[in-house]
Parts: structure tokens; sequence; C-alpha cells
């Protein structure tokens, strides 16, 4: 048998490196001789096929060994062996048993397996077969026998497609899932030419609809027109071109009996009423059955058992899921419109029996399900349902269909445009702007503009957002007093983000006092007073603010107080008024908010030195902002958790954080996430002892000037800029510009609470003089330090005090201050930190484990504690002499050291020193770097 060349090699596939990559794997051992199978699963769409001939072309062009290669023809179902009779006749050459004969006469598997070891005796032979799941049976059962028996040598592998491995089980399987949102979006890129002017809308609407699904994505985007896709004429609703992949889901369910589809049809419309992913309701599922005319018994074997609907539903607990949504939507795409009314119809008269305020709002979306074309009464009845308390995605998925339902254009307008911040606020981005999309001229007196800004706060440019909610501010003002301030503190927010004081102030003040509660006008008062100048004023305002916010539960207010404690410095309240915030949105909402939530609280704890509890609450923050759709807050929480691993580590975190961070700051002209981004990765670059690159990045944040850091927080990294510029030897060089840097710092000292800052302004102070007076300055530094509490900031003023001691020669004095200090950045987990101490501490004489602290290490699992244990035992001291060495008990010592043999897997005191490599290399560097310094 000769190599085929007669499978075309497909274009490039997205997303499925992984897949590829075990594909290239099973090729690469039938190369060598070892054989093996793969069954490759999906639902229709997702590249089941694609996947096969790449694998298939990938082995011809780089073996130019056989292929067997075959596509199940659903019409031949019935005919038995009819399967593999089209896999033998896709051979290239004569067999030895003629295709014909197994048509006529059948094969045992034996048979089937005993063909292909002998054609893969000539050359490795690699068998596809794709869609195996609709062969006829007896092909089935033959080809999975023979799979399940070619392992190492057999020199034949086998990659079988189907939709499921039922009917291949005991062999491995990979079941493909849907592309992620890159992959999906450069397919889009590629089907659409890599066009520039696909319309972000658009572009959004179509990776929303297909779900992932590739084939659905190339349908939908195949199917409209330039003007559509670049924009300028509105979208088709729904979308078409996605009818092949649903008509291929809905085969799957053709076997099915009668009944069992008009419970799937019930069970697809149920969710019709049902927030994204909730499924439908199984007592009302039975009902509907019931009033549909099926059995109990068949009402059972559906619902309550997966074999019954051939695997399409599935129950947890009370509710009843499609097993894949796409089937969902097969299930209504396939039947017939009277069909699908009346079940509509069913479901809203069960449901208007209810609970009336409970089931008024479900009963009104089944009505507007079956009705046939506009409706303006039954518009009417959803818009005056669609309040709280129910969610935000039901009520915006309840006015989109009143603003279908409706018959004038300004109400159509209005809805569609209620409908969009109702999804908004449900944190569903991508909905949001389809329903602005479907606005048409009308802008609802400035709603739509307003819904359009609030989106590019959180995920747009924000100097958009703000001109966007000033102009929606100015429409709103005569009829809507709420919205009308929502707008005006968004775009303060907005400016804010920006880093333009000026521009803050203009939305500020254009704030109309007597549409504001006093808490409200507090903040507005105090808010303008600090920036305009007046620092007293506006810190009694803000205090009086924050002060009412005692008795507030509602979230925004709360926000607000937290972002008064944060500029009067009060860290600790603005902790506490973020806690309760982000307790009011996860109980009450808007999910909208809470990725803000998340980040005002996480940055008021690194500001309060809780480091790991900011990086808890900015990594949950991230999450929340990817789900939601909000890069600009995306941005922010990545610059912080880039200022938490600048103390945590690793430097590598930091700098991926940071660059995070950059990447979206830049096009959205997020100035403070930039600035903290940047402070992050100074900060790492002076734990690192690059002190040098560290001042060349501070420089331009710190100077008073346009071009600068972010007004707010270009203060905060003052003394990192004076350390920098100190330790590279550039004070001389930068003295103007230092003095000026300090002299500011002085002046914000007075005007902040923040327990912290009175500590740095007496270390920057002890950095800049002379070496008879900084000993007086540091020890003033740390008298601070333990009034304001905090194991970093202290740590880090002991490690200079440290460092200053050893460079005047001082060496025994210096041992105290880093050993205090290395202790302290260990107990905080700063460990870049530690191993910039722990190195100061060997410079002065004192013996230190000389391992990384920054790296994982082989003891990052240990607590500081058991770390210092093991090291005392490494170095070969006794329990006893290790108690007496920590001032511990030996019984603690014992506890411990139990606990670091099993976290590290050694057995003895022996492996344990062998594991930390203290050998006499290290022994060595200590006794050198004791003797330099006592020299």
């Amino acid at each position: 048998m000769t190599p085929s060349t007669t499978v075309h090699s497909p274009l490039r596939l997205y997303g499925r490196s992984g897949e590829l990559a075990i594909l290239e794997t099973l090729l690469g051992k039938l190369r060598t001789g070892d054989g093996g199978a793969l069954v490759l699963t999906a639902p229709p769409g997702l590249g089941r096929t694609a996947l096969l001939r790449q694998a298939a072309a990938h082995y011809l062009r780089g073996h130019g060994g056989p292929v067997l290669y075959a596509s199940a023809a659903p019409t031949e179902q019935r005919l038995p062996y009819s399967g593999l009779h089209a896999l033998l006749c896709s051979a290239p050459g004569p067999l030895p048993l003629a295709p014909d004969t197994v048509l006529s006469s059948g094969i045992t598997p034996g048979a089937l397996l005993g063909l292909l070891r002998a054609l893969g005796a000539e050359q490795p032979l690699l068998v596809c077969v794709d869609d195996a799941h609709l062969w006829d049976p007896d092909s089935r059962a033959a080809l999975g026998f023979a799979a399940r028996r070619l392992g190492a040598g057999s020199r034949v592998a086998v990659v079988i497609g189907a939709a499921d491995e039922t009917a291949f089980a005991g062999l491995p399987a990979l079941r493909l899932g849907p592309l992620d949102d890159d992959a999906a979006t450069a397919l889009l890129d590629r089907l659409t030419d890599g066009a520039a002017d696909v319309d972000p809308v658009v572009r959004s609407e179509l990776l929303r609809e297909a779900a992932g699904n590739p084939r659905l994505l190339a349908g939908l985007a195949g199917r409209l027109t330039p003007g559509q896709l670049a924009g300028r004429t509105a979208l088709p609703y729904p979308l078409p071109g996605g009818e092949s992949v649903l008509d291929a889901h809905a085969a799957h369910l053709d076997g099915l009996s009668c009944d069992t589809h008009t419970l799937l049809l019930l069970a697809a419309a149920a969710e019709e009423h049902e927030p994204d992913g909730a499924g439908s309701d199984a007592a009302l599922l039975l009902r509907a059955g019931a009033r549909a005319g099926l059995s109990a018994s068949h009402l059972d074997r559906v619902l309550f058992a997966p074999a019954g609907s051939a695997g399409a539903l599935q129950r947890a607990g009370s509710r009843v899921h499609f097993s894949h949504p796409l089937l969902r939507r097969a299930v209504l795409h396939r039947a017939p419109p009277g069909r699908r009314r009346a079940v509509h119809e069913l479901l809203a008269g069960l449901l208007g029996g209810g609970e009336p305020d409970r089931a008024r709002l479900p009963a009104l979306v089944q009505k507007a399900c079956a009705s046939t074309g506009p409706d303006a009464g039954l518009a009417e009845q959803l818009e005056r349902a669609a309040t709280a308390p129910r969610p935000h995605g039901e009520r915006s998925a309840a006015l989109a269909r009143a603003a279908a339902l409706s018959t004038d254009d300004a109400l159509r307008a209005a809805r569609f445009t209620a409908a969009a911040e109702q999804a908004r606020l449900a944190g569903d981005t991508g909905r949001a702007r389809a329903m602005l999309a479907r606005v048409g001229p009308h802008l609802a007196e400035g709603a739509a503009p307003y819904v359009r800004g609030m989106l590019a706060l959180r995920d747009g440019p924000v100097a958009d957002a703000r001109e966007a909610l000033l102009a929606a501010a100015e429409l709103l003002a005569p009829h809507d007093p709420r919205r009308t301030l929502d707008a005006l503190f968004g775009a303060a927010e907005a400016a804010w983000a920006m880093g333009d004081a000026i521009a803050y102030l203009d939305a500020m003040n254009r704030v109309p006092v007597a549409a504001a509660d006093r808490p409200t006008a507090q903040y507005r008062a105090g808010m303008c007073a600090v920036l305009a100048g007046h620092p007293d004023r506006g810190h009694a305002l803000l205090r009086c603010c924050l002060d009412s916010a005692a008795r507030a539960e509602d979230a925004g207010e709360l926000l607000r107080a937290g972002a008064c404690a944060l500029v009067l410095g009060e860290v600790d309240a603005a902790c506490r008024a973020g806690a309760r915030a982000l307790a009011v949105v996860r109980t009450r909402g808007p999910e909208a908010l809470l990725p803000h939530a998340l980040e005002q609280l996480a940055y008021a704890e690194l500001r309060s030195g809780q480091h790991a509890r900011a990086r808890a609450h900015a990594l949950e923050g991230l999450h929340a902002a990817r789900r939601t759709g909000q890069r600009n807050s995306a941005a922010h929480l990545h610059a912080v958790l880039a200022l938490a691993a600048s103390v945590e580590g690793p430097a590598e975190a930091c700098a991926a954080h940071a660059d995070a961070a950059l990447t979206g700051a830049g096009p959205h002209g997020l100035a403070q996430a930039a600035t903290l981004a940047t402070w992050a990765v100074a900060r790492a670059d002076l734990a690192a002892g690059r002190p040098g690159e560290a001042a060349a990045r501070l420089g331009p944040l710190v100077r008073p000037g346009p071009g600068t850091g972010h007004f707010a927080t270009r203060m905060l990294a003052v003394p990192c800029y004076v350390e920098a510029v100190v330790l590279s030897g550039r004070a001389h060089e930068a003295g103007g510009e230092l003095a000026v840097a300090v002299q500011e710092f002085t002046l914000w000292t007075t005007r902040t609470t923040d327990p912290q800052v009175p500590a740095q302004l007496a270390r920057c102070r002890a950095l800049l003089a002379p070496a008879e007076e900084a000993a007086a300055r540091y020890e003033e530094a740390l008298a601070h330090h333990d009034r304001a509490g905090g194991d970093f900031e202290r740590a880090r003023t002991l490690l200079l005090q440290g460092q200053l001691l050893r460079r005047l020669r001082r060496t025994r004095e210096a041992r105290g201050p880093l050993r205090d200090a290395l202790v302290a950045f260990e107990r905080c987990s700063a460990r870049a930190w530690a191993g910039r101490a722990a190195g100061e501490l060997r410079a002065a004489g004192e013996a230190v484990d000389a391992r990384d602290r920054s790296g994982p290490g082989p003891l990052a699992a240990l607590t500081p504690q058991q770390q210092r244990i093991a090291r005392c035992v490494a170095e070969g001291a006794t329990n006893r002499e290790v108690a007496v060495r920590l001032s511990v008990s030996p019984r603690t010592v014992d506890h411990h050291l139990r606990n670091v043999f099993a976290a590290l897997g050694v057995r003895s005191r022996t492996e344990l020193a062998r594991l930390l490599d203290r050998g006499g290399g290290a022994r060595l560097q200590d006794r050198d770097e004791k003797k330099r310094a006592d020299l």
C-alpha cells in the first residue's frame, strides 16, 4: 500500500494548540513504531473534523505514510458494515481483503484487527474516522474492538471523531471545549480579513452569539453585509447564519419519541424567562408536562434519568439544564412556530396562576415569546413589571422584549436604553452595548449617552467617558435629578482616573447642591476644597461625610466614604468603609459595582500595610472585572497586584501585573493605574538592589508640573524616590529636584493623617542627613513606626539604619537592626526584601542562609519559624541548641521539625542538610564575609 495525498491540508486552527500537541504526541509514537488510539469528542461546530484533517495532513507531510480516512454518511447508518467499507475504500492501493467483501459478508472484529496490523507492518498506518457515532453499529463495534488492542509495537494509530465517547468506552478521549475569547477574536479577524472597521459592538455581539463555536462564528459573520459589520446598518435580530450548526445539534435528538421532544421543547421554552445559565424549574416542567398530556412515568424517566433524553437534559437539584446551550437553541429553532407559541402560552398560563408578584414577570415574558407581532399593551405591562426586586439581568431581558413589542419609535428607543442600563448593572457589558446599538436615532432624552458614558468609565477611554457623562448630565438635568448626579459623579471619577484635577473640579462644581443629600453635598464640597488648595476646610467636610457613612447602607455612599478616608489618610477607616461597601454589593448588588468595590478595598488595605489581604481582594476583583467586561477596573487591579507583589514577590509577578496595568492604562488614559504600576516596578527594583533603575522610574512621577504622576498618588512614591536616589549615589546630581520632592512631601505630611507618613518623612531626612545626624533621624522614624504599627515600613527603616551603621564600620551595632529587619520582612512575607536584608546581615558578619529568599526555594512552603529551625538543623545544631538560639523550648523545636520533615518529604537531618545545600562553600562564604566585616 502506497502513501495517499487525498487528504487536503486544512486552514490554520485557532485556540487548539493543546489538542494539536496531544495529536502530535500520538503521531510521534506512530513514527517510532508504537500505535495507540484517541477519541476526539465535541458537539457540532467545535472543530472536530478540522483537527482530524490537520492530523492526517500533518502525518502525510511529515512522514509520507499511509492514511485511511473516512467520514460517516448518516443515510447509510442502517446498512451493516457500510462504515468500514468506506474506510477501506480510502486505501490508496490494493488490500488483502476487498472492501466489497466486507460490505457483502461482513468482517469480525478480530479480522479487522489483523488486517490493520498487517497494513501497519508494511508502514506505520494512521486511521482517521470522522463522525463515527453515525456509523452503523457493526462497524462501530469492530473499530472499537481493534482500537483497544493497538498499543506498543502495533504500528497503527486510530483517531476517532465522535459526538461522545459512549460507543468507544475504554479508549483515551479528548473532549473539545469552546474557543476562548482570544482565539475566537483571532478567528473573527481572519473571517473578516482583518478589517479594521468592524464595529466593536458588532464584534462583541458576534462573539457572544457564537459562544466559542468556530463554525457558528463563521456562519454568523458570513451572513452580515459590510455595512452591518462596520456598524453603519443595524444588525438583524436574531442574527442569521447559525442554522446549519443548530440543525446539527437538533439531529442528535432525531431518534427520540414525540413525547420526549415535547418535554425538551417545554424545557427550552421555560428558560426564556430565566437568567442566562440558570436552567429551568423542574417543578414547572412537571406541571407543564402533565398539562401537555405526558404521563408521570415518562416525565420521571426523562427529567430524572439522563438516558431518558439521550443526555440532552441534566438535573442539578431543582433545576434542569441542557447539556449544551446550543442544544436548547436548536430545540427552539427546529420546532414549528405554531407549536412553539402553544408551548409559551401553556407556560404563561401556568406561571400566571401562581403568586402574582413573584410570577407576573415570567408569565409576561412567556406571553411575549408567544406573540406574533408588536403589542403595545403587552410591552407596557412588561415595562411596569421589570422593577426591583427582580435581578437586573431579568429586568434587562424583559425590557428588551418590551422594546421589541413596541409600536412607537421613541418608546422603543427608551426601552432598549433601559434594557441596556439594567444589563450594565448586571455586569453584562456586551449585552448593554448590543441594546444601545438598537436604540437608533432617538437618544431617549440623555439616558443613552448616560449609559454609554458609564460603560466607557469601566471599559473605554476615560476622557470619552467624561465627555459623554457631562453631555448626558445636561440632557438629564431638567427631568432626572438622580441620574444627573450619577452622571456628574461618573464624569468626576473619569477625570480622577485621567489624573486631571481641573477636569475633576469642573465636574464636581456642576453638581447641583439642591439635588444632593447632606453627605453627598459634604463630599462634593470637601473634595473641591481639598483640590482647590483649602485642605483644612476640605478635611473637615470630608470627615463629616465619613462620620455620616456610619449609618449608610447604600454602596455608592459607602464607596464615597472610603474615598474620603483615603484622601484624609485615615487608612483604617478606609478599610472599614470598603469592607462594608463590598458586603452591600455582594448582598444587594449591583454586580457591576463588584470590581470597583474590591479595587477600592484592596487599595485601602495596601495603604494600611495588609498586603496579603489586598492581594486576595485584588485577585477576586480581577476575576470579577474580566467576567463583567471592565478592562479599566482590571488595569487598576493589576496595578494593585503589582504593588502587592513588589512587597511579597516574586519579581516576575510584579513585572507581569505592572505590564498588564500599563497595557490597559495607555489606550484608555488611566493615569492613576499607570502611576501605581510604575511605582510598583520601582519598588521591586529597590528590593532587588537596583536603586539606579528605581530612581529613573520614579523621577518623572514625583517631580511637579505637567506629565508627572497622578496628583493623588505621586506623593506616596516620594520615600521610595529619595531612597533610590541616595542609594544610587545620585543625591548631589539630583539635588534640586530631590529637595523639591522632599519639601512637597513635608507639606503633604501636614495634610494627611496616614500613620506611616511621619515615619517615612523622618526616614527621608535620615537618608539626606550627614552621618552624625542620620542616626537620630532613624531613631525618630522608628519611634513613629512604633506608634503607627506595620511590619513592612518599619523593616525598611531598620534595613536602612543597619546599612548606614555597616558603612560607618560599626558592624556589630548594625547586626541588631538588620536582624530585626530580616525577621520583620519574613513575618510579612516580603521575600525579596528579606533577601536584601539577609545580604546586608551577612556583610555585617553574621552567618545567614545564603539561599535566594525572593525565589521559591525548598523552604518556600514553610512558615518563617519552620524555615529558621530548618536552617539551624541543617547547620548541625541539636534541638536544644536550636531552642537556645531561637528562645523557644526544645519541645517546640521538635514539633516544628516533625512538620518540616513531613512538608519537605525528608526523613533525616542529613537529608535536610543536603536539600538546603549547606555545603562547605556556603559556610566558607559566611566565614569570609565575617572576617572582612571584623577588619
